[in-house]
């Protein structure tokens, strides 16, 4: 059987993916692109056999899933892809419109959770794009702030994605918030944005085939992000000193204390009523 394997066309999955891509770490699986909502999706369908997944995917549906050890998307600190940019200080936008990613529904729980929390405002949360395509005036007059994820958040923060990028440009925000940063600085605690699951009715000895790949191939890509950081800024623009900086910022393990943001997140979802009580339960040769 061929496993269909998932997977985020975005700089943050350079380094699990990098060296399957380059056939220097065979995986016996057809890997399918799409951003995180679309293959949360077909995870949910059974279109997929493995696939990385936002956090709050495998909160929703646990016992569908089995999370692959020691693999994972997360920071301890600035994550530098998942951005509020604002007009306005994140403490005054009280009824005010903020265009959130409909791409992540991770992030936009955790933005939620900081306005809550960290900055007792209560906005207006209005769905929306984060690709780069869809933000041609993303500082316009009607938007006072704008939830950014993924390579969009790195363009846009850099200013490769509008080169006249300065103080006086209109694309220019006011106020940046880094939500890594936020949570770190709120719990003390790391915080995980996407993990690799597999379905609990794939095949075990084939999806345990991916899973060897899969770190395997976060091992070499861990080693050569310089060679990734190129490949990044050669896609996007950013400059390369950034994508570096960004790609060794991230962490691609599972750890306890990984694990400890993790569930930390799980339990504030849980009293907010986002999602139900749930466990972790992961893929093993005896599952």
């Amino acid at each position: 059987m061929t496993m269909r394997v998932g997977r985020i066309p975005y700089i943050n999955c350079y380094p699990v993916y990098g060296a399957v891509d380059r056939g220097i770490v065979p995986m016996a699986g057809s890997i399918v692109d799409g951003v995180p909502t679309a293959l949360n999706r077909r995870m949910a369908e059974g279109t997929l056999d493995i696939s990385v997944v936002s956090a709050v995917e495998y909160a929703r549906d646990w016992e569908r899933y089995l999370l692959l050890p020691d693999l994972a998307i997360s920071c301890d600190g600035p994550v530098r892809s998942v951005m509020l940019f604002s007009n306005q200080p994140a403490e005054s936008l009280t009824g005010k419109p903020v265009v959130v990613s409909r791409s992540s529904m991770t992030s936009v729980h955790l933005l939620e959770l900081l306005f809550e929390h960290v900055w007792k405002a209560k906005p207006v949360f209005i769905p929306g794009n984060a690709e780069a395509a869809d933000l041609v005036d993303p500082a316009g007059t009607h938007e006072p702030a704008r939830l950014v994820i993924g390579d969009a958040a790195l363009m846009l923060d850099s200013g490769a994605l509008h080169p006249r990028h300065a103080d006086h440009s209109p694309y220019r925000y006011h106020h940046t918030y880094d939500l890594g940063t936020v949570w770190k600085e709120w719990t003390g605690m790391p915080f995980v944005f996407a993990v690799w699951v597999a379905q609990r009715t794939a095949p075990t000895a084939e999806a345990l085939g991916v899973h060897a790949s899969l770190i395997a191939s976060r091992d070499w890509g861990l080693a050569h992000r310089d060679v990734l950081a190129q490949q990044a800024h050669e896609r996007t623009g950013v400059p390369y000193a950034a994508c570096l900086t960004y790609l060794s910022g991230l962490d691609y393990g599972l750890s306890y204390p990984h694990l400890g943001g993790l569930t930390e997140f799980y339990r504030r979802l849980t009293l907010a009523g986002k999602v139900e009580p749930g466990r972790l339960a992961f893929l093993s040769a005896a599952a």
